[in-house]
């Protein structure tokens, strides 16, 4: 459990440095690229070798899950980005958070994770909590609503691929794995910031080397939390769990202030937290 606590805990700080960027990153893809090669980095250091192909079992498995989880990354944020200029802020960030669907339910059919009944009625307090805290009165209707299933599922698919390495891949090469998924990322997003033309600012630098730290560790911590908790308990609580932390932080280092359908919503986050962990 210490690990699922450690992989939210960075999560949260990748939003607050996320936060910290706005107004002061230009380019936010080559941000992103330089967030990747701070991940590339750290997965080096964890590795304690630069050698890319260690003679080991299961290496082909490792690098060939690597490449599809490196492009998912950033499949996932171009389609993020492209929700956002079509339907809006809130409706692709709630389906992009309602992705911990996919991978739940993954492991329960493909995995046989069968959850208790608490379990069960966590997970749907979970859905129904981000619901409540992403959808706001006047959050607008969806103009491509294909487009945000598709985020959803591509958002959720990148967590299932983390899953399937923790339950097929040698554990020995997990830091590898993580190589070649943030070298994969790296490549592609800094041939599309050269296709787009981005210069790499001072201040794309440093935020993206900061936000990469983070970034680094939850998927770290959050592949080697399934080794100890199973995915339909993992997953649901690292989701709820990361948005409990940024709005405790909100509130108390931004002075953000909570609605009243907010409040409800970390109610009903505290409630699910404690079902799924029964």
């Amino acid at each position: 459990m210490i690990y699922l606590i450690l992989a939210i805990v960075s999560s949260m700080l990748v939003s607050v440095c996320m936060r910290l960027s706005e107004g002061k990153a230009k380019n936010n893809i080559s941000m992103l690229a330089m967030n990747y090669a701070m991940c590339t980095l750290l997965s080096i250091v964890f590795a304690g070798s630069i050698d890319l192909f260690p003679q080991a079992s299961g290496l082909g498995f490792a690098l060939g899950l690597g490449l599809v989880s490196g492009a998912m990354y950033l499949g996932s944020f171009m389609l993020l980005q492209w929700n956002i200029r079509v339907n809006g802020v809130v409706l692709p960030a709630t389906f992009m958070k309602l992705g911990v669907i996919v991978p739940t339910i993954t492991s329960i059919v493909a995995f046989g994770e069968m959850p208790r009944a608490a379990q069960i009625a966590g997970l749907v307090l979970a859905i129904i909590a981000i619901l409540l805290i992403q959808l706001e009165k006047g959050s607008g209707r969806a103009k491509n609503a294909l487009g945000l299933v598709i985020l959803l599922i591509a958002g959720g698919s990148t967590d299932v691929l983390s899953k399937i390495y923790e339950q097929l891949g040698n554990s020995a090469l997990s830091d590898q794995y993580l190589l070649y998924t943030f070298f994969v990322a790296l490549v592609l997003c800094a041939a599309l910031a050269m296709m787009k033309h981005q210069r790499l600012t001072a201040s794309d630098i440093a935020f993206g080397l900061l936000v990469g730290v983070p970034n680094y560790f939850s998927a770290r911590f959050l592949l080697l939390s399934l080794s100890s908790v199973p995915a339909v308990v993992a997953y649901p609580t690292y989701s709820v769990g990361t948005i409990v932390l940024i709005t405790l932080v909100g509130c108390a280092v931004f002075r953000e202030k909570l609605s009243r359908r907010q409040i409800v919503a970390m109610g009903v986050i505290l409630a699910a937290l404690a079902l799924l962990n029964l």
